[in-house]
């Protein structure tokens, strides 16, 4: 009874915590009555429902509730969206209720949720990229969706100690997988670092432990260092006249052992561990002039390393970071990260794209927000065949770092770090992309595949008569360069092979032949191509001509032998040059000499039923009783030949091997080794044999002139006693 009683207290506390935090963001009467209402039918739908821990469900949604609020910074749509998030899902209330009682932007975003939970429960780790891909479309619908989305799997990483071990490496893995770059690339830098050290928790928890204690013993011995180092930032400020406010941040235990393990280097390596954060009050026209007051007020005593400059001030990251950060040289020699930054821009980048909502949700985002959203519906629009490489490219473009370049006119465009001139055209436009000639990079010309400098002046010279090439793929790195080079590519390869085999069609027709299965496949062995996709796209490109269509028609009216015969000719002025081994099999009704080569699935000897089968490299002889026999005879019809051993040919002998097994005797390695060497002359190239609790199995190889040979030692092993089976062995390839 005092459990449910603290329960109660406890839901109560968290109810009151999430109206006090919508009250001091400015929310109204009418923000607190929808939130009520929210919290009311979510509590309804849940109730006598528990959680692992056995807390009551509802606390579910209302920590969810709670981040979307103070952690995220949307507002009450949202925050009644996360209260409702699993009402569909768990309860007889359906979305048209949901519309009915909180009309159609909320049920809206109750059923984005409630698919995308949908597609995580499944439990096969293969559907992450199809995860990735539905969440992408959640996104380019209404970004505040995949918002409480990122809510909800906070609050589920923090309470994840509860749950069975598989069900914590699947949750977390995922987290890492697709919530950690999603986060990032929307500017949720703190939602980011926690999903990445949770993740790192729960898939290697002895790494994560053994950091997270070398760090929080660093922390304390750093400690008073840090504090002096700040007091005297903060004495540098403000002899400057500036407002400020100075924090401390913690490298997250997962970027730190990233930096390790890209680095090479050991946890005490790693020096910028902590971060100073200076954060100015100071208003939108001044707040750049006073972040470089503060630059050069710290500078002007603590020296910088110029190298770790990132100046996201005058060029703000494609999701709209700002900030300067500089690592200077404190006392005592340690490098420490300042940052610097205004308070609009700590709480843009803070909340992410989020900070961009007004509080009412009139859905006014920002630029940047806009172009971004466009760029992942065009991204999964134009998806190619594979949809990990496109999971793949996005997940590199939601991590990389960024440079910007100009337009001769002098418009900035922002791209993923190693992207080309290339790729800068086809940002422009897709049809400025398609016909790309040239590129000038700073009045200099430049190879398409040059890598974009930060800063860079980019021209694009075009022609009307250019059309991507099959390099391009090369020299591309955004996704959606590579999926319009790809498209064009696949369309332009498709009408070439129905052109081709338009073209092959009507030339058959007036050779009196058809393009039916069985010419198809001659014409493929005739030109030794692989499918038929490759013969028409030959022919439909002006590869192959009319002079290679009537080199086939000629051979055919000759037989498939005589196309052998040229093809596969041995090499040598006359029969005694041919060697022995190409002399002993003839092919076809002509008994024609072929080069060829033994199969080494059957191993074949002379005696040996066999047939010839015309590979892409050549012919292969096979014995009519191999494994692939009927395979290769039943579906190859059409490459199988005649083959026969060439009659009064001494050949040089053949490597075989039997299988013998029976009873254990004394004596009886000697006296097969004696049958064969002594008795038969026939050399031995191995002898391998296993006993065990009075029963044997072995193999001998042997090297024969025919099969008669072969035979006459397997019943000669039969008549030695102890053993009862003798069998020849194929290969087990």
């Amino acid at each position: 009874m005092e459990s449910s009683v603290d329960f109660e207290k406890l839901v109560r506390n968290k109810y009151r915590g999430l109206l006090r935090a919508v009250e001091s963001r400015g929310g109204d009467k009418e923000d607190l009555a929808l939130i009520r209402k929210a919290y009311k039918v979510a509590a309804d739908a849940h109730k006598d429902v528990r959680r692992k821990s056995g807390e009551p469900y509802i606390t579910h949604p209302l920590d969810v509730a709670l981040i979307v609020t103070k952690e995220i910074g949307l507002g009450p749509q949202s925050i009644a969206a996360a209260l409702l998030h699993d009402v569909v899902e768990d309860s007889d209330y359906t979305k048209e209720d949901l519309e009915h009682m909180f009309g159609p932007s909320i049920a809206y975003m109750v059923e984005g949720l409630t698919k995308i939970q949908g597609i995580f429960d499944h439990q096969s780790s293969s559907m992450q990229v199809e995860n990735f891909r539905k969440l992408l479309l959640s996104i380019s619908d209404d970004v505040r969706v995949i918002l409480v989305k990122m809510a909800d799997r906070l609050h589920n990483m923090r309470t994840l100690d509860g749950m069975p071990y598989h069900k914590q490496l699947k949750i977390a893995s995922e987290t890492l997988y697709i919530f950690a770059p999603l986060a990032h690339r929307m500017g949720l830098y703190h939602i980011k670092s926690e999903f990445e050290d949770l993740g790192l928790k729960y898939t290697e928890p002895e790494t994560y432990d053994e950091l997270e204690r070398k760090l929080d013993e660093a922390e304390e011995d750093d400690a008073i260092y840090l504090e002096r180092f700040s007091q005297s930032i903060e004495s540098l400020l403000e002899s400057e006249g500036l407002d400020f406010e100075v924090k401390r941040r913690n490298k997250g235990i997962f970027s730190i052992r990233r930096k390790m393990l890209n680095q090479g280097v050991t946890f005490e390596e790693v020096y910028d561990k902590y971060a100073i954060r200076i954060i100015l009050d100071t208003n939108a026209k001044r707040e750049k002039a006073d972040i470089w007051r503060a630059y050069s007020v710290i500078t002007a005593v603590f020296r910088p390393n110029p190298r770790r400059l990132r100046d996201w001030i005058t060029a703000p990251k494609a999701n709209g970071y700002e900030s300067l950060h500089i690592t200077v040289m404190g006392p005592e020699g340690h490098w420490i990260e300042v940052q610097i930054r205004s308070q609009r821009m700590d709480e843009e980048a803070e909340k992410g794209y989020a900070a961009h909502w007004r509080y009412k949700e009139d859905n006014s985002g920002n630029a940047a927000l806009d172009e971004w959203v466009s760029r992942i519906r065009e991204a999964i629009e134009n998806q190619g065949d594979s949809a990990v490489e496109f999971v793949d490219q996005f997940k590199l473009q939601l991590f990389n770092e960024e440079v910007f370049a100009f337009t001769p006119q002098g418009k900035m465009l922002t791209l993923p770090k190693h992207a080309t001139a290339l790729d800068f055209a086809f940002e422009i436009h897709t049809d400025l992309g398609m016909s790309t000639l040239g590129a000038k990079v700073n009045g200099k010309l430049v190879p398409l595949s040059y890598e974009i400098q930060s800063g860079d002046q980019v021209q694009i010279l075009t022609s009307e008569a250019q059309r991507p090439q099959p390099d391009w793929e090369n020299w591309v790195v955004t996704p959606k360069a590579k999926s319009k080079i790809r498209q064009y590519l696949r369309d332009h390869q498709r009408d070439t092979q129905d052109r081709g085999k338009r073209l092959l069609q009507r030339a058959l027709k007036k050779a009196k032949s058809e393009l039916n299965q069985s010419t198809t496949q001659k014409m493929l062995n005739f030109f030794s191509l692989r499918n038929p996709k490759e013969l028409y796209e030959r022919f439909g490109s002006g590869q192959f001509g009319t002079e290679h269509l009537r080199s086939f028609i000629q051979e055919e009216s000759g037989g498939f032998y005589q196309y052998l015969r040229r093809r596969f000719r041995p090499k040598g002025a006359n029969l005694k040059e041919i060697s022995e081994a190409s002399r002993r099999i003839v092919f076809g009704p002509d008994q024609v000499i072929l080069e060829h080569s033994m199969a080494t699935c059957c191993h074949p000897i002379q005696g040996d039923q066999i047939f010839g089968f015309v590979e892409e490299n050549g012919i292969q002889v096979h014995r009519t009783d191999c494994r692939h026999a009927v395979h290769l005879q039943g579906r190859f019809a059409e490459k199988v030949i005649l083959a026969r051993w060439a009659s009064g040919q001494e050949g040089q002998g053949f490597n075989a091997t039997l299988r013998f097994s029976g009873m254990d005797t004394s004596g009886l390695i000697m006296k097969v080794t004696s049958l064969i060497s002594n008795e038969l002359s026939i050399d031995i190239r191995s002898l391998h044999i296993d006993s065990h609790d009075g029963v044997f199995h072995g193999t001998i190889a042997v090297h024969v002139t025919d099969r008669s040979q072969l035979s006459n030692l397997a019943n000669l092993l039969k008549g030695i006693k102890g053993i009862d089976r003798v069998e020849r062995e194929f290969s087990k390839g």
